[in-house]
């Protein structure tokens, strides 16, 4: 299992028109490349049908965006852990607000990824949920409220307290779980007040995907983290 360094921003392709075809390997290129010149931690999340292109042509962590429960064999459709594991994932995201699943499947999913020795970043959308999923020990839970997912107003400035308050419910329930912020985050301003605020990183999707320079907003929003190494 590699170890991956905090801070960190965590890149979330999401199945935007940018990132079709070709476009998704010269994101991941692109994102490699920052990450080794700046020496911090990007992962990046691609479509699924892109991954095992994409773990063959860079070095940096690849995720998933999603995982299903199912088991293998019989499963025709299913994104299953053991098989993004062997294309070399190094984990996924886990309950995004625009792929919820049920509560009891995060907990059997986190679970299954702890003897798969992957990463569980398990997305909740308010510090109550966070509460109950750090109980659940998933690697990381990334903090996004809904209502500021891809609207350029960032929880860092617009809801401050969303983060401290989950850090808060972290500490209070499983302190080796890390918090990571998302929703809204567009510049370097951002991605600072949310790691002044306690973020171990940051969750982006529109904010560099949408970018009509991929390299400088990368460079942007990762430049940051080099103030932050823990």
């Amino acid at each position: 299992m590699i170890q991956l360094r905090i801070p960190l921003l965590l890149i979330n392709f999401k199945n935007y028109p940018e990132v079709l075809g070709d476009g998704s390997v010269k994101l991941s290129k692109i994102a490699e490349s920052v990450a080794k010149n700046l020496n911090v931690e990007i992962i990046i999340a691609p479509p699924i049908p892109s991954l095992a292109l994409i773990t063959k042509s860079v070095s940096i962590p690849v995720f998933a965006q999603h995982v299903d429960s199912d088991k293998m064999g019989s499963t025709t459709g299913a994104i299953v852990p053991e098989v993004i594991k062997s294309i070399g994932c190094a984990g996924s995201l886990i309950n995004h607000s625009e792929k919820r699943i049920p509560t009891l499947k995060i907990q059997e999913i986190v679970n299954r990824f702890k003897k798969l020795e992957m990463y569980s970043m398990v997305c909740a959308r308010t510090p109550d949920e966070v509460a109950l999923f750090a109980s659940y020990a998933p690697d990381f839970i990334a903090i996004e409220p809904p209502e500021l997912i891809g609207s350029g107003i960032a929880v860092s400035k617009a809801r401050p307290e969303v983060i401290t308050e989950s850090i808060k419910a972290v500490m209070k329930v499983n302190k080796n779980v890390r918090v990571i912020c998302g929703a809204g985050i567009v510049n370097k301003d951002d991605v600072d007040a949310a790691l002044r605020l306690g973020s171990l990183g940051v969750l982006v999707a529109s904010g560099i995907v949408k970018s009509p320079n991929w390299e400088e907003k990368i460079k942007e929003l990762a430049e940051p983290l080099t103030r932050y190494k823990i």
